[in-house]
């Protein structure tokens, strides 16, 4: 079977916004979420900023006892799932009674939950802790949360190819649409701001001070965040049935791996990752109208990736609108590429691109336009989402204007 594969529904948790609509009015503006951390004490790190999420409830999408047993990567999923479905126009009844599957990607995983428990045994010495964090562990919670509420029965899974791992989900998610195993996934990534994450990024020198500048001159790292982003994607043949509302269309997606360094990307892995995601959509490269980039900040993964496009698309790449979200909104770990999904998915039925904010200075390695701090009106048919992972996970997905 060949089923084209629709988006029907966003929902998204982010920084900048719960919802695609304060979501998407937020990248627009140029809206940073990037902010001094609160959630721990930063005086013994090297940086104190991060995009953490304020004041997030899932008060009224869960019960008490809900809130209690799930992690915040769960909870996440949850609001974004539940959001997701109703902008979908799904019913209970109609989830029910149809072939619906759970793909989610995530970084850490919920990881917060480990270091609560971590507290009590290193820091209190005592084991005498709820056995509800225990359950919360395991990174397959949080897709087992999103089934369990909402009565999701078919396929379930969860994808650990972090920061590419929302792309992985999506892909996964179209084959099961494609195939015809199911005839709605819910798919997107989930991640929590954690101390092991902050830690590790600053560790590795890989953090900027106070704000993130994609494929700026001067840029100085990334911005640790968290968020989710979960898609209602489903069989064109079922959207028609039900009257759906249509986003975009997932035209497929291609991976790579680098098989070259655990941190350092490598061009050559990059390129062919988008070359394949080009090739098995039958799209040509002078088709694409919009990259939604990786664009981390860091000076390493902006000039690999940028090599990259111009290897792939040659003379044209001046051309093409290449922007990063993650100016704004920090990195978002697995949860990052769902959120640009929904990005690549508004940016298509609205025309309008977000821009990459915080340039000020351009860089000759990385000789692409990236939208420079204000959106950009334009038509945009064809999308490419890219997203890059420690040890060279790469994914890419081709998303395109829906024609009936």
């Amino acid at each position: 079977m060949n089923n084209r594969v629709v988006i029907t529904g966003l929902g998204v948790v982010s920084s900048i916004g719960i919802g695609w609509e304060s979501f998407w009015a937020s990248l627009l503006s140029g809206k940073s979420g990037i902010g001094p951390i609160t959630s721990f004490d930063t005086t013994d790190h090297f940086t104190h900023y991060g995009g953490e999420i304020r004041h997030f409830s899932a008060e009224g999408i869960l019960s008490p006892d809900s809130l209690t047993i799930l992690s915040r990567s769960s909870q996440f999923a949850v609001v974004a799932a539940h959001l997701a479905i109703g902008d979908a126009l799904l019913s209970s009844e109609q989830m029910k009674s149809i072939r619906v599957g759970t793909c989610i990607g995530t970084t850490m995983g919920s990881v917060q939950t480990s270091e609560i428990i971590n507290q009590f045994i290193v820091l209190r010495g005592t084991t005498d802790f709820s056995n509800d964090l225990i359950c919360q562990v395991p990174t397959h919670s949080t897709p087992a949360a999103v089934s369990r509420l909402f009565g999701v029965n078919g396929p379930n899974f969860m994808f650990s190819t972090a920061c590419a791992a929302g792309n992985y989900a999506i892909g996964y998610g179209y084959d099961l649409i494609r195939l015809g195993r199911a005839d709605v996934v819910l798919a997107g990534g989930s991640d929590p701001f954690s101390k092991v994450a902050f830690t590790g990024f600053n560790q590795f020198g890989a953090v900027a001070p106070e704000k993130c500048q994609p494929f700026d001159k001067n840029r100085k790292g990334m911005m640790v965040a968290e968020g989710a982003g979960i898609l209602v994607i489903e069989s064109l043949e079922h959207a028609i049935r039900r009257n759906a509302p249509v986003y975009a269309e997932i035209s497929g997606y291609g991976l790579s791996c680098d098989a070259h360094h655990m941190t350092l990307p490598s061009v050559e892995g990059v390129a062919r990752c988008m070359i394949r995601a080009l090739q098995e959509t039958g799209t040509s490269p002078d088709e694409v109208d919009y990259i939604c980039a990786h664009g981390t900040g860091t000076p390493a993964n902006d000039k690999a990736e940028c090599a990259a496009i111009w290897e792939v698309f040659g003379s044209r790449t001046k051309k093409i609108p290449v922007s990063s979200i993650k100016s704004m909104i920090g990195h978002t770990m697995g949860a990052a590429s769902a959120l640009e999904a929904v990005a690549c998915a508004l940016t298509i039925k609205n025309n309008v691109i977000p821009p990459t904010i915080n340039y000020e200075t351009p860089d000759p390695e990385c000789d692409i336009d990236c939208v420079p701090n204000q959106a950009r009106s334009t038509e945009v048919n064809i999308a490419l989402n890219n997203s890059y992972a420690f040890g060279g996970n790469n994914a890419s997905l081709v998303l395109r204007r829906f024609i009936p």
